[in-house]
């Protein structure tokens, strides 16, 4: 995620930190038939369920219902009182990355704990979305009604701000200064606080580059709640049946599912010894954030525009083949479950390393020796990455978080592209396939930092 270079002067400070946060893998492994089985496996599902002609059902059922405890409007406000104190603490308090609240908690909480919880659980966000709450009482305060047609927009601007977002986490120089993260997150939510309460609360639902992500990766959860008024329903069902439910997505919201599955691609894509020697750098001896901006700017922009491509004309192709109806609108609803896997999986070291120290900041928030959470001693350990038993089955973890994402992408499209020809299901299965064998090959092969 990256600033552009006007906030990242504006936030510059005297420390930078390189990679302040653990790396998201540290040993080779040898995963040539992991890979070859998971690109087999998915190649069968697909050809195999459209010679079929069927797919499962997907139904949700209720598993219980009960009156709303706390309406979103308080947990909201909460939530925004939370991210006060955070941002001063991200001011005032150690500019160490790995004791300071701001930076454990935006990265490792909401970044990674929320979109995983999301896959599982429903749309956690929700609840603790910071806007929500101070929205509704600003418009109620000033008495505004209507809005000033943001929402004629669709979703541009969350892909505008998630841009924004994608080039201050991957390419500018201090994403994980405590103090500079304070001071983008007070200003995006100003920016987003203003246009919410000139267009109403319900524009963040397309406006607000995390509230559309997590609601997207929220869908393919196989439990979730329901709230109607003053009553939540919690229901399951297969993973991705809320995705059968929703509405084709409009052309801005496309890309905004493009944006997300190129900015985990260039993630994992960065820091491995293939793109270093692609852009003459040195593996063994990785220089600073500040020689490759450049480089990197371009190269999120170039993976974004390769896969936006690769989805659209593997689409068409398949229109093509099928003679139409195998639409971009419904179908590209399938490949949530793509983005939601590899986030699990791309993030999944990321949390076992940063998350022991969130866990001991949270422990002990001002250094002082305290427990507020009444935990025995504990050291932050990564041993465990350089054990050879250890490693390979977190990536047997990731691997099927990637599999099994991939998989259920292919149940969903066969279901979404409805009864069309099977031929007209190979190009996507092929760029599907593609995506398989890439995911993987991005965590398991050997990276700088």
């Amino acid at each position: 995620m990256r600033l552009a270079l006007v906030p990242t002067l504006l936030f510059a400070p005297s420390v930078a930190f390189a990679c302040a946060l653990p790396p998201s893998v540290i040993l080779t492994l040898p995963t040539g038939h992991y890979i070859a089985a998971a690109a087999l496996t998915v190649a069968l599902t697909a050809l195999l369920g459209a010679a079929a002609g069927h797919m499962p059902q997907m139904r949700a059922r209720l598993l219980w219902e009960r009156p709303v405890l706390l309406p979103v409007v308080v947990t909201s406000y909460l939530s925004f009182l939370v991210l006060l104190g955070l941002v001063v603490i991200g001011h005032l308090g150690s500019r160490d990355p790995m004791h300071n609240l701001m930076t454990l908690v935006f990265w490792t909480g909401v970044w990674i704990v929320v979109p995983m919880g999301s896959v599982l659980f429903g749309n956690l966000w929700r609840a603790i979305n910071p806007w929500t709450g101070p929205v509704r009482i600003a418009r109620i305060l000033l008495r505004r009604r209507g809005g000033i047609g943001l929402s004629r927009l669709g979703h541009w601007p969350a892909v505008g701000f998630y841009i924004w977002f994608i080039w201050f986490q991957m390419i500018s120089l201090y994403p994980d200064d405590p103090a500079v993260l304070a001071r983008a997150a007070a200003t995006y939510w100003a920016i987003i606080f203003v246009l919410a309460v000139a267009e109403g609360e319900d524009w963040l639902q397309r406006g607000e580059f995390l509230t559309v992500l997590f609601g997207l990766v929220a869908r393919i959860a196989p439990f979730w709640l329901e709230i109607d008024g003053r009553r939540a329903r919690l229901m399951a069902g297969w993973p991705g049946a809320q995705v059968l439910r929703m509405p084709p997505l409009d052309r801005s919201a496309q890309v905004f599912v493009a944006l997300a599955l190129a900015a985990l691609t260039f993630d994992g894509l960065n820091e491995t010894f293939w793109w270093q020697a692609l852009i003459g750098q040195n593996s063994l001896e990785p220089v600073g954030r500040s020689a490759v901006v450049w480089h990197n700017s371009a190269g999120i922009a170039g993976v974004f525009a390769l896969t936006l491509a690769a989805l659209w004309a593997g689409i068409a192709l398949g229109s093509r083949v099928a003679g139409g109806g195998f639409r971009a609108d419904r179908v590209m609803l399938s490949f949530l479950a793509i983005a939601s896997g590899y986030h699990a999986a791309h993030y999944l070291v990321m949390l076992l390393t940063a998350g022991q120290y969130t866990i001991a900041a949270v422990n002990d928030p001002f250094f002082t020796g305290a427990n507020w959470l009444g935990l025995p001693p504990f050291f932050d350990s990564f041993g465990f990455l350089t054990d050879a038993r250890v490693m390979p089955l977190i990536y047997a973890t990731q691997f099927l978080a990637i599999l099994g994402a991939h998989l259920l992408a292919v149940i969903l499209s066969l279901r979404l592209a409805g009864p069309v020809r099977a031929l007209a299901h190979l190009p996507l299965t092929g760029l599907m396939v593609g995506y398989t064998i890439l995911g993987l090959w991005l965590l398991s092969t050997a990276r700088v930092g």
